[in-house]
């Protein structure tokens, strides 16, 4: 709905008279209204909230934390005056670099702009928000905290592995089913190919994706065995995924092992008590979610929960309410035909009791095919807000330059308009509102004269859309450097820079292309998938340990000097050499030939790593490695954090060998999460850098200049395939079909769709997603946004020397007859190499 249509819940006068008449401080009217004013339209109505639920839609650049920082801070404020019992605002967000960034803004607000103490509130991942809930009231949760693991399990975990093979071992009539595929001739080398495939890849990636699914959202086994009955597939998919669940949830349990399901589980089992749930609803006076778009089920639910307003819930007791009973492990399980608890059941009424401030764009929702986020959550809470006049758009963006805001808004129109026309075109029933449409129809808006934001739509460097159709991928690099040459070379501490890539192979390859240019011209490089990923730690601790263990391994002792040459600890040399003759390396004898500075350095270290594995205790290892390595503040947390988790694994049977399976166990099967610093974000935005980054990545983050380069159809929308490994099966996988039935049951969906349904519904979420990475990815720009599709690159990254015709990403020719004014002459550039 408009602005104009939005009704405010405090008008102007009314809010003058009251804090008039309640502020024991003569001043803080006008602050709170000095701030309010200082903000866009769409930020005032988050501003003027004080009770019910409410959703903002914000596009891109709209300034959505910087306004629910001030909302947030306005909120506290009227708490301050309403009550001498100080309840806490609780604000939800979906990074910790996020948070950090988040819990800054507030705090300035509160200090600077109303005076006032930066207390009244938390700052919350919504995993942080559970694990502190569940923490709290520890015998209802039946989290011990002091005795469990956390884990961030991948398909290749042992945990697994091991369901896997139970299950494989309790049900072989319906694994020799798999195995026999559409046909089966009985060839023993072809059943030991296909046996390997189902047990290394097809059931472990079935596993991974339905636990997660599954668990975000409540679901027990025996509920997905149900669901599965519904089912007419051959292979009986939920089935063997609710028993591949089953078995990893009792190996979790017998194992004291929990992941990051687990921590909004326990919370919600804590919430379905009574007395705790009044303790915590009491705590707080309400809730602000950002990046809505990015929950799960049972996020939502839990964020719901919490905002409740239990006054207004006794004066109105027909008020439906979100305390149904839970589908947790260990709580009692519902019938098989009971419905699951609606997330947004409570907004059904004209008059609802949450406190809660949702803000959120959808088409920023770029998660949903790899995790179990969902942005259809969100999308129903903005439409239910709607209904009862409790929403509002924040579409003003001052961050771009207008041809960069066209640019965008006529890739989301025309993106839909195909979507539409091509359903049309298959007889399918399809209207904009549709949940399968890639985006909802919301228009950036450049800012009103006069916005407070300075800089506010920029002027454009150059044409401000630069459209290039390159020869190839190194044509592409010649183009890119020349622009980031004339952009950066100059004055490189002026403005930011990023390259935006699909996936990490592309980073790496442009990163080797362009590091000679970069240091010849004094700019910075900086690869996010290779230098800031924080899975080096486990990596480099491993290798330093196993070299411990075993130090006259060449092959412990050549990983080691690489760890050591990485950390530049060690000069570069010819680490086979040193590697080749241990003994001789470490301990040279009398008569050995004398060795280089160099040597005697790498020598002298490893020397000082082997005492320390004599004289100091195991627990202390990490530790000490970490500051050999010469590890940052977020390193040495990180390494502290693995210590931790590697000692309490351990705790019982403590032994070096004990400790390097633990850490092998993290290293290959594992997303060990690192431990973010509060500037994480500046890293990457930095002004003379140059930053390639992943578009996934990229989200949140803005510069001044961006490259998209490689926009071709086989990786945006790309295209759903089998592995021609698992095609035995069918022309569909095994995962994906399930994920796409578990979640048509949770939209409540009529009937659950058969395997080339949900194969088709599949593929159109990824289509989607593609598209709306796209969408964030060109909203990232500010002055300029350069993108190109070469006519010959890589059908697969992992061999990007074989090169052949690829067709561009659809929307790239649409913009080029859109933007004729914008496609580069490629001759005259040529001309200037």
């Amino acid at each position: 709905m408009s602005d104009s249509k939005f009704t405010t819940p405090v008008v102007q006068e009314l809010l003058d008279s009251e804090l008039s008449e309640r502020s024991p401080i003569p001043s803080l009217q006008e602050k709170i209204l000095a701030i309010r004013n200082s903000l866009r339209p769409g930020q005032q109505q988050m501003a003027d909230w004080q009770s019910g639920p409410l959703a903002i839609s914000a596009v891109p650049g709209a300034g959505k934390s910087t306004g629910m920082a001030a909302a947030a801070a306005i909120a506290i404020a009227r708490q301050y005056e309403r009550s001498s019992f100080r309840r806490q605002l609780v604000v939800v967000t979906f990074t910790r670099s996020a948070a950090a960034n988040i819990k800054a803004k507030i705090r300035k607000f509160l200090r600077d702009d109303l005076s006032l103490p930066q207390t009244g509130f938390f700052v919350y991942t919504l995993h942080g928000l559970a694990l502190n809930i569940a923490n709290r009231h520890s015998d209802l949760s039946g989290l011990q905290l002091e005795n469990v693991i956390l884990i961030t399990p991948t398909q290749s975990h042992r945990f697994i592995r091991t369901a896997v093979e139970q299950w494989i071992v309790n049900n072989p009539d319906v694994y020799l089913r798999l195995l026999e595929g559409h046909q089966f001739d009985g060839e023993e080398t072809e059943r030991l190919r296909r046996q390997s495939v189902l047990r290394t890849e097809v059931l472990p990636e079935l596993a991974n994706t339905v636990i997660h699914e599954a668990k975000s959202s409540g679901i027990s086994p025996e509920l997905l065995r149900e669901w599965s009955k519904q089912t007419t597939d051959e292979y009986a998919i939920l089935s063997v995924a609710a028993g591949l669940y089953e078995q990893y949830q009792n190996l979790m349990r017998s194992r004291d092992f929990i992941d990051y399901d687990d921590m909004i589980l326990a919370a919600l089992r804590v919430l379905e008590n009574d007395s705790a749930r009044h303790i915590e609803q009491n705590q707080i006076f309400a809730v602000f979610e950002d990046e809505a778009q990015d929950s799960s089920p049972l996020q939502t639910q839990l964020l719901e929960i919490l905002a409740s307003n239990r006054e207004y819930q006794r004066e109105n007791s027909s008020l439906p309410t979100l305390n149904s009973p839970l589908l947790t492990p260990n709580s009692p399980l519902p019938t098989p035909n009971s419905p699951l608890p609606t997330p947004n059941s409570a907004l059904s009424t004209q008059h609802s009791a949450l406190n809660l401030v949702r803000v959120g764009d959808p088409n920023q929702a770029i998660n949903s095919t790899f995790t179990p986020a969902d942005p259809i959550y969100f999308r129903q809470f903005c439409e239910e807000c709607d209904r009862i006049e409790r929403l509002a758009t924040m579409d003003r963006a001052g961050r771009s330059t207008r041809i960069i805001i066209e640019a965008a808004n006529f890739a989301l129109k025309w993106i839909n308009n195909q979507w539409l026309a091509t359903t049309k075109t298959n007889n399918k029933q399809q209207t904009a509102d549709n949940r399968q449409v890639p985006f909802r129809l919301q228009t950036i808006r450049p800012v009103e004269v006069g916005d407070p934001q300075a800089n506010a739509n920029p002027a454009p460097v150059g044409q401000g859309l630069e459209l290039y159709t390159p020869r190839d991928i190194h044509h592409t690099v010649e183009l890119l450097s020349q622009r980031v040459i004339e952009l950066l070379g100059e004055d490189p501490t002026k403005n930011s820079a990023a390259i935006l890539v699909r996936e990490n192979r592309q980073g790496r390859w442009l990163a080797e292309a362009l590091t000679p240019l970069c240091k010849e011209h004094k700019i910075t490089l900086y690869d996010v998938g290779e230098r800031d990923r924080r899975s080096h730690v486990p990596q480099e601790i491993l290798a330093l340990l196993q070299f411990c263990d075993r130090p006259h391994s060449p092959d412990y002792l050549k990983a080691a000097l690489e760890a050591l040459v990485q950390r530049q600890l060690i000069p570069t040399q010819d680490l086979n050499a040193l590697a080749s003759l241990p003994e001789e390396f470490l301990y040279p004898g009398p008569l050995a030939a004398p060795q280089p500075e160099t040597v005697q350095k790498a020598a002298r270290l490893c020397r000082s790593l082997l005492r320390a594995r004599l004289e100091l205790p195991l627990y202390q290892l990490i530790s000490f490695l970490a500051l050999t390595l010469n590890y940052d503040q977020a390193e040495l947390a990180t390494a502290d954090k693995l210590a931790e988790r590697v000692n309490q694994q351990i705790a019982g049977n403590s032994s070096m060998g004990g400790m390097l399976s633990a850490l092998s166990e993290i290293v290959s099967s594992e997303r060990f999460e690192p431990v973010e610093t509060e500037d994480s974000e500046e890293r990457y935005t930095r002004r003379g850098q140059l930053t390639i980054i992943t578009m996934h990545k990229a989200k949140g983050l803005d510069w001044d200049y961006v490259f998209l380069p490689f926009l071709h159809e086989n990786l945006i929308p790309g295209r759903f395939w089998v592995p021609p490994q698992s095609q035995f099966l069918g022309d569909f996988t095994l995962s994906e079909v399930a994920r796409a039935q578990i979640r048509a049951t949770l939209h409540e969906e009529s009937v659950i769709p058969d395997v080339s349904q949900a194969w088709e519904v599949a593929k159109n979420l990824k289509t989607s997603e593609e598209y709306r990475l796209l969408y964030v990815a060109m909203t990232r720009a500010k002055l300029l946004l350069w993108m190109s599709a070469a006519q010959k690159a890589p059908f697969t990254w992992s061999k990007p020397d074989n090169l052949q015709e690829q067709a561009p990403c659809p929307v790239f020719p649409a913009l080029k007859r859109q933007f004729p004014e914008c496609v580069m002459n490629l001759g005259a550039i040529s001309n200037k190499l």
